[in-house]
């Protein structure tokens, strides 16, 4: 009898035993799979802002293929195709994720970003106008403007453009956007001053300096704009309006800056030699 109450008590406690095993087993596992998540998670954020973006691509196409249903993974691939210039890659990757449970309307701006790098400019506008009116970004804004430039609606544009420039604490790239669409359209004025506020915006950016140059010489204004340049600037925007007074039949003033230009220069300025070369020849 009491040999079978030792064995029912060594039964239960190995049951006991086997029992907290098991749940030690899967504290453990979870544990680990936590881990697991985590690290994953920190890699992917590495993939995203500081590998190579091809690297990037590799390593959310293998993932991908392990989890399928994460919409975050795909997410990670059409950024890292972005961020590769694989523009119609890209394109498919976002059309892949707004297509998913958890999509957001920033991926559908995302998706019509692509659809505009790959000159999907159609589809990049009936994807803009799924994104309901209450999700107002820069991004947003900025594409509806570019889009709108792209089907000469220019009234359209430039509300949009007014809109995007609210909402950027940094408004230089999109008033030089503003200014050259502007400049496409002959409103010369309008551009010069898009581009005078780009620069006041952002002294570094030279496009806008090379914008207002051309404004100004399609104007027949070909004198530089009082702005902050370095020399090398001042010799590129003297060839700018060179070739726009060249351009427009004002041949000798044309000639006088290009011999400008290259005597700014702080170097052989090659471009403008060959252009003054070949008046000079005829």
């Amino acid at each position: 009898m009491r040999q079978q109450i030792f064995l029912s008590a060594s039964l239960a406690g190995a049951l006991v035993l086997s029992a907290c095993a098991e749940k030690a087993d899967e504290s453990v596992e979870r544990a680990l799979q936590e881990v697991n998540v985590i690290d994953e998670s920190n890699l992917n954020d590495v993939m995203l802002n500081v590998a190579d973006p091809n690297e990037a691509v590799a390593h959310f196409q293998r993932t991908i293929r392990n989890s399928p249903d994460r919409i975050e993974l795909h997410r990670g691939l059409a950024h890292s195709l972005t961020r590769a210039k694989r523009n119609t890659e890209a394109a498919v990757a976002w059309k892949q994720v707004v297509s998913m449970k958890g999509a957001s309307s920033e991926d559908r701006v995302h998706l019509a970003g692509a659809l505009v790098r790959s000159g999907e400019w159609d589809q990049a506008k009936a994807e803009l106008d799924k994104v309901p009116p209450t999700y107002e970004t820069y991004e947003r804004y900025r594409l509806e403007a570019v889009v709108a430039d792209a089907n000469k609606d220019w009234k359209r544009a430039d509300s949009f453009y007014e809109i995007a420039v609210g909402l950027t604490t940094t408004p230089a790239k999109i008033m030089n956007n503003w200014g050259y669409s502007k400049l496409t359209r002959g409103d010369f004025t309008g551009a010069e001053r898009l581009f005078g506020d780009a620069i006041r915006q952002d002294q570094s950016l030279f496009t806008a300096k090379n914008n207002l140059v051309l404004a100004r010489g399609a104007q027949r204004n070909y004198s530089l704009p009082v702005i902050p340049l370095k020399q090398t600037e001042r010799a590129l925007l003297l060839h700018t309006l060179a070739l726009s007074a060249i351009k427009q039949g004002d041949v000798k003033v044309g000639e006088n800056l290009l011999r400008e230009a290259i005597a700014t220069h702080p170097q052989h300025f090659e471009e403008a030699a060959r252009s003054l070369a070949a008046l000079e020849n005829g």
